[in-house]
């Protein structure tokens, strides 16, 4: 397809030419522009020219099509692997039933944009009890109202977040006497809730956060949640951007595939792709925009997925388990997942990136020894088949979900300005309340689209899909 691309510029003869620059090549493009019939409403590289470019087909990726496909306007749908979806996607191979790989929690599913738009999936209320482990036993009634106790005092100390005047690391509100349950506490409101240690993250990015007040399961998968919302948008897979040219009158992107011209661009890969500059931008962004992207780099999360039938461990579907920790070696695990075999072991912060380091054996021989020390070593056994995540070798992700470090708060509204009025940023990471969760990746993507769209003249002040009036010229 690029090489058609290249010939439907030189012409006939293209064989016999010197190979062009990513820069003349564009410059080719756009000055063969006035001679490119109209594009097609949905662009492909090659095509010609669409209004907006939007690079990535995860949660941000799609609700951004969707909003500028509303208005009736061109675009171009390019995802870099060979499935939709970013760090939200849905496996069935594996195991045989659904496996999210990324993002499974659907939080505030009553006010969660996507739920509300798609039909024909089953989401449920997550249970909103937790099973706690001493040990090799459950927890007696005496822990867990200590448990309790300790969890409602580390609730109230981190409201008092939002009352801060000035920015902290978020450990320094956590009390620092929560019994035996400190340890515990720390993994699930750090690691576990943002792939981070409390002491790594600003204490006005958690105050901002949505409270999460409620949580639902897709029993299809988040993924396929997510892939129903897609269903009929064009997206081009394996089609990875190289370069992103916004110095010209118009701007235009570069892929193996070929080129394709846009009026705007909408950016959804993630803050640690971003920062390593793994897309060329000509001209480059500028240093307080990867200065953004570095404040707000990924933590690390991953999924050690076993297979164990026939319920040896003797849990309740979804039942969600901790452990009294002594350390920052712990993890948390997922029973029976929407009702599966699947069990799901989580690790994350700083204990789960070393770990995820030293690769999946590692990953699996620590999910069958850590279950062991809880339900006896008959858990060990009855593990079948696994797999496990490694999102930070991902080269399409490098990481989980974003956060904040101490002090760097506001770098979320840095990423939210347009370049020259011509590129945007969506994703998780580009949302002051939602960050690290599909619902604001996906809100964000509709933000961009929209202030895209206004820009091109498509959107009235109200926001409507009628395009702007504008007086004739005399």
């Amino acid at each position: 397809m690029g090489s058609g691309t290249v010939s439907a510029i030189a012409g006939k003869n293209s064989d016999t030419m010197p190979p062009l620059s990513r820069r003349s090549l564009l410059n080719a493009l756009l000055a063969a522009t006035a001679t490119v019939a109209a594009a097609p409403a949905l662009g492909a590289v090659g095509s010609g020219e669409v209004d907006v470019v939007i690079i990535g087909a995860g949660a941000a990726g799609i609700a951004a099509a969707r909003r500028v496909a509303a208005a009736n306007r061109r675009f171009a749908l390019l995802e870099a692997s060979e499935t939709i979806g970013g760090r939200c996607a849905t496996d069935t191979k594996i195991f045989g039933v659904p496996y999210d790989l990324g993002a499974h929690w659907i939080h505030n599913p009553d006010s969660n944009p996507l739920t509300k738009l798609v039909t024909g999936i089953d989401v449920y209320p997550a249970p909103r009890t937790q099973t706690l482990r001493v040990g090799a036993r459950s927890a007696r009634d005496s822990e867990l109202e200590t448990f309790l106790a300790a969890t409602l005092r580390a609730q109230r100390a981190m409201n008092d977040l939002g009352k801060a005047k000035a920015d902290f690391p978020a450990s320094r509100l956590l009390p620092k006497d929560l019994f035996d349950w400190q340890n515990t506490i720390e993994f699930m409101v750090g690691p576990f809730a943002t792939g981070r240690e409390l002491g790594e993250l600003s204490a006005f990015d958690m105050a901002r956060a949505v409270d999460r007040d409620s949580d639902a399961f897709c029993r299809q998968g988040y993924g396929a949640l997510l892939a129903k919302l897609a269903a009929g948008l064009p997206v081009q897979l394996s089609t990875p951007v190289e370069a992103l040219y916004w110095d010209n009158k118009r701007l235009g992107v570069d892929t193996p595939k070929g080129n394709i011209l846009g009026r705007a661009a909408i950016v959804t890969v993630s803050t640690n792709v971003l920062s390593e500059e793994k897309i060329e931008f000509i001209p480059p962004l500028e240093k307080r925009v990867l200065g953004a992207a570095e404040k707000l780099s990924l933590g690390s999360y991953d999924h050690i997925a076993l297979e164990m039938p026939g319920n040896p461990l003797g849990l309740q579907n979804d039942d969600m388990v901790f452990e009294q920790a002594t350390g920052t070696r712990t993890a948390a695990l997922l029973a029976n997942v929407s009702g599966t075999p699947l069990h799901l072991v989580e690790v994350a912060g700083s204990f789960g990136r070393e770990l995820a380091a030293q690769g999946e054996p590692a990953m699996v021989d620590f999910a069958g020894e850590w279950l062991s020390s809880m339900f006896g070593s008959n858990a060990n056994r009855a593990i079948k088949r696994s797999h496990a995540t490694r999102w930070n070798d991902n080269p399409l992700a490098l990481g989980a979900m974003s956060g904040a470090g101490p002090g760097n708060a506001d770098a979320r509204k840095v990423l939210m300005e347009p370049l020259g009025g011509k590129v945007y940023f969506a994703g998780e990471a580009v949302h002051e309340t939602q960050w690290g969760t599909v619902a604001g990746a996906w809100d964000s993507g509709t933000r961009a689209a929209e202030a895209a769209l206004r820009r091109l003249g498509a959107l009235g002040d109200g926001g409507d899909d009628k395009p702007v009036k504008r007086r004739r010229r005399r």
